[in-house]
């Protein structure tokens, strides 16, 4: 049984840039706040509207195979307690633990900005992948519906645009994505970490349950949309027991393909991690910290290009094995899925690029 509130992380850290000590203050106008989503006597999330001056980011890892992202919110509501993108939050002087997962930032400009960078004659057609760091169906999507409004304005244009969620709730647009996959526009990640539905609500409580994901999973290939499954992260000796069926469960769900990604602990995550093993498996925390070593050459994080998502070492190596024999064992297809380009619909001779330097 958790005492967390259906939350990840069990604390809020100070962010690494803040000068100033934060001390806990208690809201009495918490219930009249009208974007305070949570009953009393649990960990409210605050929704906070930002209006975003740009929508798409663009990478240059070599260790990432997309080159643009768009993120409909900051911060996360499922509240994985793994996740490598909670210490974006530091950068708005906001706590990578409790406060990542219940107050999250909604671009609420974000279908607006996106037109406006569709209308430009110098954007560049690229798949635009949606999850890369926060996922876009996470609760607070089901009345905020940006994710939604996104998926309207690439079928309006015929962008190619591509989607990783551990949420049942992308079944709510499959009107949407039929026609996007009809015209070869969309292919979908279904992040799915284990079967068990008890670790799952630990490490990701406000998650999608793991056979849930799994139904999405199917009823998206019924439907003839490209999709599989991202096995992210693989955390040893935790959920690395699961590989086999996981790969098993996703073969049966018709999935395209299936990847992995070991788990990494960029800056506050190390700490967060280790205080929630303290409180949910003290009992094998000293084992799953020296396994994530040996895959990370001793460290807890390895950023280099070509380390970060494999890591190294022989248990990293067992783990790669692990997973590649049964996906072949599983007939998973592994199949690549190329999305169009050719079909973008500009507007009438480009808007003016008002926006360039």
């Amino acid at each position: 049984m958790r005492s967390d509130g259906g939350r990840g992380a069990l604390s809020t850290p100070q962010s690494r840039f803040q000068s100033v000590r934060r001390m806990p203050l208690a809201d009495e106008n918490q219930d009249e706040n009208e974007n305070a989503l949570d009953s009393p006597g649990k960990a409210p999330t605050t929704i906070v509207p930002e209006k975003a001056k740009s929508i798409l980011s663009h990478n240059q890892s070599p260790d990432i195979p997309f080159n643009t992202s768009l993120n409909a919110y900051r911060g996360c509501e499922h509240g994985c307690i793994y996740c490598y993108a909670r210490p974006s939050h530091a950068y708005v002087d906001l706590s990578p633990g409790r406060d990542f997962e219940t107050i999250i930032f909604a671009k609420r400009n974000a279908a607006e900005l996106l037109k406006k960078e569709f209308q430009k004659k110098s954007h560049k057609v690229e798949t635009i992948v949606l999850g890369a760091n926060t996922d876009p169906y996470q609760p607070v999507e089901k009345h905020e519906q940006i994710t939604r409004s996104i998926l309207k304005l690439c079928l309006e244009y015929r962008h190619p645009v591509a989607i990783t969620t551990k949420n049942h709730m992308i079944l709510r647009d499959l009107d949407l994505l039929s026609e996007l996959a009809a015209l070869e526009l969309v292919s979908v990640n279904l992040s799915i970490t284990g079967l068990d539905a008890d670790l799952s609500s630990r490490m990701e409580p406000r998650a999608s349950a793991p056979q849930r994901r799994l139904e999405a999973l199917a009823s998206l290939r019924e439907k003839r949309i490209p999709a599989g499954v991202l096995m992210a992260p693989i955390i040893p000796g935790l959920n690395d027991v699961a590989i086999e069926s996981v790969v098993s469960a996703s073969a049966q769900a018709h999935a395209l393909w299936l990847h992995h990604i070991l788990l990494r602990m960029p800056h506050e995550i190390k700490d967060l991690f280790g205080e929630w093993l303290d409180h949910h498996f003290p009992e094998k925390k000293e084992r799953i910290m020296h396994l994530i070593q040996s895959t990370r050459g001793g460290r807890m994080n390895d950023p280099r290009f070509g380390h970060r998502m494999s890591g190294s070492g022989n248990y990293a190596s067992l783990i790669h094995m692990r997973v590649r024999s049964s996906v072949i064992r599983h007939s998973i297809p592994q199949l690549g899925v190329p999305l169009r380009k050719d079909l973008f619909l500009q507007a009438p001779d480009g808007q003016p690029d008002l926006f360039s330097a």
